[in-house]
């Protein structure tokens, strides 16, 4: 189910940070039959536990159970995600800063590869951070931002040489029963501790004309608090 209010949500709960409505965590929801069990949020939560930031969604059914069919294409190839919206800052993990809502997505997508230093992922369940924005011509209101041809932008070293904001790091990630899960060191990514934040489901897709937009969000299955508003904040493990 498409939601072309999500831009607008999203760019508004990302810029307004630490709004009265985000008072605290977790983010829980009530389970739906209309959303795919794999995909049904139920809880979403980020804590500081020690020296790692753990991000966590619990779903209705088996995390992960549900994948994109391969094509054998690139053009019009689809991923499906696990999704944290942040308020965090996209200087904070890399980029040049006030790039879009910076979000913490695990994906799987089988046409195609993007892990870090020419690495194969393809064929499981990964993370990735990615920069959002918003634009009329995705289905869900939403890309992730393109690099122009030409620019230079500021890169993390695990930046997967495509022409987007988006990185490729190797955070311990497990997908177990009904829960995912990443392991992310507080020492590479500033300024999480007191951050707000959301859940989200979704499909995206690559533009079939390769052009930018060239990776949109397409479809939102779930978002964790109905309109995106970011009401979880990041605390320290109880």
């Amino acid at each position: 189910m498409s939601r072309n209010w999500l831009a607008a949500a999203l760019v508004a709960g990302g810029t307004s940070l630490l709004s009265p409505l985000a008072l605290g965590h977790p983010v829980a929801t009530d389970p739906s039959e209309a959303v795919s069990a794999s995909f049904d949020i139920v809880e979403t939560r980020i804590v500081t536990n020690g020296d790692k930031a753990v991000f966590t969604t619990r779903v209705r059914g088996k995390a992960g159970h549900d994948t994109p069919a391969a094509t054998g294409k690139f053009e019009n190839a689809e991923v499906y995600a696990y999704v944290w919206p942040t308020s965090l800052d996209s200087g904070e993990i890399g980029f040049d800063k006030a790039q879009g809502t910076v979000a913490l997505a695990v994906t799987f997508h089988p046409d195609f590869d993007d892990a870090a230093f020419g690495g194969k992922n393809r064929e499981r369940w990964h993370p990735h951070w990615v920069v959002l924005a918003e634009d009329k011509a995705c289905g869900g209101g939403l890309k992730v931002v393109d690099i122009p041809k030409g620019a230079s932008p500021r890169l993390p070293a695990t930046w997967p040489n495509v022409p987007l904001l988006i990185d490729s790091p190797d955070y311990p990630t497990t997908l177990s029963g009904n829960t995912v899960e990443v392991e992310i060191p507080l020492s590479l990514i500033g300024g999480i501790a007191g951050a707000a934040y959301d859940g989200v489901t979704g499909g995206l897709k690559v533009n079939a004309n390769l052009h930018a937009p060239l990776l949109c969000v397409a479809d939102v299955f779930k978002i964790a608090s109905g309109r995106l508003t970011l009401p979880g904040r990041v605390m320290p493990a109880r």
